[in-house]
């Protein structure tokens, strides 16, 4: 039985359902993982890198700040947010993609999803009470961290998900906040990073409509592209530009259709919702995220990291398969199908965790 069965049937606690939530995520061995899971660029490269563990919490402070002026639960989008990536594989979007591929590869339709992925470690594979798995979390949270990125409806979603969640409406505001947040915060912490590094400069950047718009916010400081402050000032008149855009775009519906129970809309999944950016920065932002696509991620450094990241998954992959026995004695004794128990276990490690792996079990370094 998964625990969000167990929604409003909570022992007595000093805290609200939201903030008690937070802190179950919080202390849950997921959220710590996070810290050596790559967001963009490989962990142990560089020390100033953003890992799925900081770009977490900023994601959680940008949902904060929209969800407090736009009047809505600010914890209930905060624990979403502190959630919404805890199901990523080590190696970024390339780990979760090879584990898809080899599931399919072996028979197994569903394949691996790190949204969903996220959902499971919250309601199965994180323990925490002895009669039932999960973290008990409200309804509100999961349904936010199931639904948080469109499209809401899976085929490899089981039954219970399908008859306990309405797949068919929008999730709360809370959860469409932060879908909006995470962009805003990828976006600009990866131009911050990327300029850091050297693999993307200003200039790859500054003809585009909303660096302009930035820059302009920047020199009206007094500071120049050629000072050191200026990418620091940068990414913060980026934030600065989109929270604003989608406070003023948004607040109207929303302040017209907001209600004290942040539960699922009643708003159908395929109704265009007036919640997000506005018209023009969106295009903008289009225009930037597809710069960033050509210039930054496809980088020949990032591809040839996340391409060992990549092989590493697949031998993983193919040693636990191959030898269960290699597995710890707890992933073992599980009364599951071998190939999720072993995605499972893949999925939950750290980019270090599984080099290192990877090196004990074939005696060769990536």
């Amino acid at each position: 039985m998964l625990a969000f069965k167990r929604f409003y049937n909570y022992e007595e606690d000093f805290r609200d359902p939201f903030a008690r939530d937070r802190d179950r995520v919080v202390h849950c061995s997921s959220f710590r993982r996070l810290e050596y899971k790559t967001q963009v660029f490989i962990n142990h490269e560089g020390d100033y890198f953003r890992t799925r563990l900081t770009h977490s919490i900023e994601v959680a402070q940008i949902a904060r700040t929209l969800s407090r002026q736009l009047g809505l639960n600010e914890t209930l989008a905060e624990v979403i947010a502190l959630s919404h990536d805890l199901g990523h594989t080590p190696f970024g979007h390339v780990g979760g993609d090879e584990l898809d591929r080899l599931l399919k590869k072996d028979g197994f339709k569903n394949g691996f999803e790190h949204n969903f992925q996220s959902f499971r470690v919250l309601t199965k594979l994180e323990k925490r009470y002895k009669n039932f798995d999960g973290l008990n979390l409200s309804y509100a949270t999961l349904e936010g961290v199931l639904k948080h990125s469109a499209p809401y409806k899976m085929s490899f979603f089981p039954q219970e998900v399908v008859e306990n969640f309405n797949l068919d409406y929008h999730p709360s505001f809370e959860a469409i906040i932060v879908d909006h947040a995470d962009e805003i915060a990828y976006t600009s912490h990866d131009i911050d990073d990327g300029i850091k590094y050297n693999l993307i400069s200003y200039e790859d950047l500054k003809d585009e409509p909303l660096i302009i718009r930035a820059t302009k916010m920047v020199e009206k400081e007094g500071i120049k592209p050629d000072e050191q402050l200026f990418r620091h000032r940068l990414v913060a008149a980026i934030i600065k530009i989109l929270v604003e855009d989608f406070m003023n775009t948004s607040k109207e519906f929303i302040s017209k259709h907001k209600t004290d129970k942040p539960l699922c809309s009643h708003f159908k999944a395929d109704e265009k919702l007036e919640i997000g950016q506005s018209q023009e920065i969106a295009r903008e932002l289009k225009l930037l995220k597809a710069k960033l696509y050509k210039k930054l991620y496809k980088h020949h450094i990032i591809v040839k990291k996340m391409y060992a990241g990549k092989e590493c998954i697949e031998r993983l992959y193919t040693a636990y398969m191959q030898e269960p026995l290699l597995l710890p004695e707890a992933q073992r004794e599980q009364n599951r199908p071998s190939h999720r128990i072993v995605a499972d276990y893949i999925a939950s490690m750290t980019d270090r965790y599984a080099l290192k792996t990877y090196h004990e079990i074939y005696g060769v370094r990536i």
